[in-house]
């Protein structure tokens, strides 16, 4: 039987560098629901009750400034494609055992500016990537 912190990778491509993350829409689509889910985690621990919620773009693309990740993405872009970026990131990271899911819920769970959270996060991934 597999390991229960063994993730599924055989659809992750060979990436290079981080802006080759960051830029991958498909894995922004996969870090969608993923971050969607990680908030949902973390406020349902926070209020101790079931909660469901949808992160919106403006806390992830202004984390994605503030954890200094803007200057590996390609000039002229708008907050959806930052938003995606930060997606991207945070499901690499998950699927490469890099951050935990536990580790991002409390993360989101502890700091009352999601903002704040995501930066943490980001900052974390980016630190700890190897490639």
């Amino acid at each position: 039987m597999p390991s229960q912190t063994s993730h599924s990778k055989q659809f992750l491509k060979n990436y290079t560098s981080l802006t080759q993350i960051l830029t991958d829409k498909k894995l922004a689509a996969l870090g969608d629901a993923y971050v969607n889910f990680v908030y949902s985690l973390a406020m349902s621990n926070r209020l101790k009750k079931p909660f469901g919620k949808k992160v919106k773009g403006a806390p992830l693309a202004n984390a994605v400034r503030k954890a200094g990740l803007r200057k590996l993405l390609p000039s002229r872009i708008d907050k959806h494609v930052l938003s995606d970026a930060a997606e991207a990131l945070l499901v690499y990271a998950w699927l490469n055992e890099v951050l935990t899911l536990e580790e991002s819920a409390k993360a989101l769970e502890k700091n009352e500016d999601l903002e704040t959270g995501l930066v943490q996060l980001l900052t974390k991934a980016t630190e700890r990537i190897k490639l």
